[in-house]
């Protein structure tokens, strides 16, 4: 099994890049954000790779990271989202956007990706909510955990995309508001601490 190549790139097209390593010209798939940043022809590259055989044939696809590499994996778990799927899902968004829309059930994000729809966006969230890696910085817990603050956070989000706020910012707003304000925090000092923070951010 292949698990990085290094080497020269021979060949950049829409979806994939030959990898010339040692005279050997591999031929990988990759999202349009690893494409962006391989570099030109000619320049020295490093891709990490996922292997999968098929009947007859042998398919690299290739990460510019191993953080994309992950969520790769993660999200080629979810039934109905393929190898071509798991590509157009990093090609539209970031890792960190990715865990970010799963962890706030924001479906429109997630629909971003080219073949993405409602239903599927939903059975991601669904699948992939309580398996977001910890180092991201992204957890669903603002909603499964049973706390008291859980349903006043929800109407603090809600508040906030009334206000014509996209729901992932919303929900990061909240949830940091959250943390500054601690268990004795009202609504409205979810709500204003919320808002105060995106406008330091220029959200």
């Amino acid at each position: 099994m292949i698990a990085k190549l290094a080497g020269i790139i021979d060949t950049l097209g829409d979806t994939f890049a030959v990898l010339d390593v040692n005279g050997v010209g591999y031929l990988v798939s990759c999202s349009s954000r690893t494409l962006s940043q391989l570099g030109s022809r000619g320049d020295k590259a490093v891709l990490y790779i996922e292997t999968v055989m098929r009947a007859e044939s042998l398919q690299l696809y290739g990460f510019a990271s191993t953080e994309e590499q992950s969520c790769f994996r993660l999200l080629t778990t979810v039934q109905g989202v393929g190898m071509k799927m798991g590509l157009a899902l990093l090609s539209a968004l970031a890792p960190s956007d990715l865990y970010q829309a799963i962890a706030s059930q924001d479906k429109e994000t997630l629909t971003r990706a080219d073949g993405v729809g409602p239903k599927l966006a939903s059975r991601m969230i669904t699948e992939l909510k309580d398996k977001i890696p910890s180092e991201s910085g992204f957890s669903a817990t603002l909603y499964s955990h049973p706390s008291s603050l859980a349903p006043m956070v929800e109407e603090a989000v809600s508040a906030l995309v009334n206000l014509g706020y996209r729901r992932i910012e919303a929900v990061t707003a909240v949830s940091k508001a959250q943390q500054h304000c601690g268990e004795n925090a009202t609504l409205n000092d979810l709500i204003r601490q919320g808002l105060s923070l995106m406008s330091r951010t220029g959200t």
